[in-house]
């Protein structure tokens, strides 16, 4: 199986073991770095029990629950990878360190890349850009599997669009995986139909079609 096919769990049991926080076969990430969790590619009852102790309320993809779970919503999920992008670094890029994180979450909360936490700096190299001193743009790593690492939290600043920042930074990110000897890779919503073109018209490549599911433990 390509460890893309199953990336959380590929990378908990791979690159990011060192996060994992585990019962039986499911493993998740710290709450203050990421609400992902992994379940095996083909779960058994007691991994949905497992689940069910420890992330209760949890988002899966491409895994449909038992009988009992609420499903309380369903998102078409595209998986794109970057074999033949035109990555490069950004010079007016800076790495961000944990001193940046108050600064990277009230960006995430304004522009909604998806989740930012406390820890998610952890995951992974995080680029920004600065105008005047504040933080406008951004664009790091999250999940790492064997041979890949994901792109992720790319956004901009509503007072700085217009100057392909995040693309930039998706591209210097890019640039930065590939020197490590990986190959870049993003998750996006169908419905993000202006991500969607931005990444095919750079030359990302549809790999996976697939569901996310946020979905509910059985009441005991």
């Amino acid at each position: 199986m390509n460890p893309l096919d199953n990336a959380p769990h590929s990378a908990l049991t791979g690159p990011h073991a060192h996060f994992a926080e585990r019962k039986g076969n499911v493993l998740r990430y710290p709450v203050d770095v990421s609400p992902f969790v992994a379940l095996p590619s083909e779960p058994a009852d007691a991994d949905w029990l497992d689940l069910a102790v420890l992330a209760p309320h949890a988002a899966v993809t491409g895994l449909e629950p038992p009988d009992g779970w609420q499903v309380d919503n369903r998102l078409p999920l595209l998986q794109y990878v970057a074999d033949g992008i035109a990555a490069a670094p950004e010079p007016k890029a800076v790495r961000l360190t944990a001193a940046d994180v108050p600064e990277m979450m009230a960006l995430a909360e304004l522009t909604r890349p998806g989740p930012f936490l406390p820890r998610t700096i952890e995951m992974g190299t995080y680029l920004g850009i600065r105008h005047d001193g504040r933080l406008v743009a951004m664009a790091g790593e999250r999940l790492r599997v064997p041979g890949h690492t994901e792109i992720s939290a790319v956004c901009t600043h509503p007072d700085a669009r217009g100057q392909a920042l995040g693309t930039r930074l998706l591209l210097a990110v890019a640039h930065g995986i590939r020197e490590r000897g990986e190959t870049p890779f993003l998750h996006v919503l169908a419905s993000n139909t202006g991500a969607v073109r931005l990444y095919e018209r750079l030359g990302f490549r549809l790999r996976l079609e697939t569901e996310l599911l946020i979905v509910t433990a059985p009441v005991a």
